[in-house]
């Protein structure tokens, strides 16, 4: 049976992950405190609270990184 276009849409989501600071971090090359530090001052990629958990949308993160100077 094909694959309706929602349930492509549903199966992608389904495989989005959400970067933990530790991945952010390491993608970044930058110490994890320095990603609290960012977060704290508003001036790092967009960060996601998820329960009591940090986390970032590897695709905000990558626009923000082509947005600096």
């Amino acid at each position: 049976m094909p694959a309706t276009a929602s349930s492509r849409t549903t199966s992608a989501a389904a495989d989005a992950h959400l970067w933990s600071v530790r991945e952010a971090a390491r993608f970044l090359s930058v110490p994890e405190k320095t990603l609290y530090q960012w977060r704290y001052l508003e001036t790092g990629p967009p960060s996601h609270r998820v329960g009591r958990y940090v986390r970032y949308d590897p695709d905000e993160v990558h626009a923000w990184v082509l947005q600096q100077p």
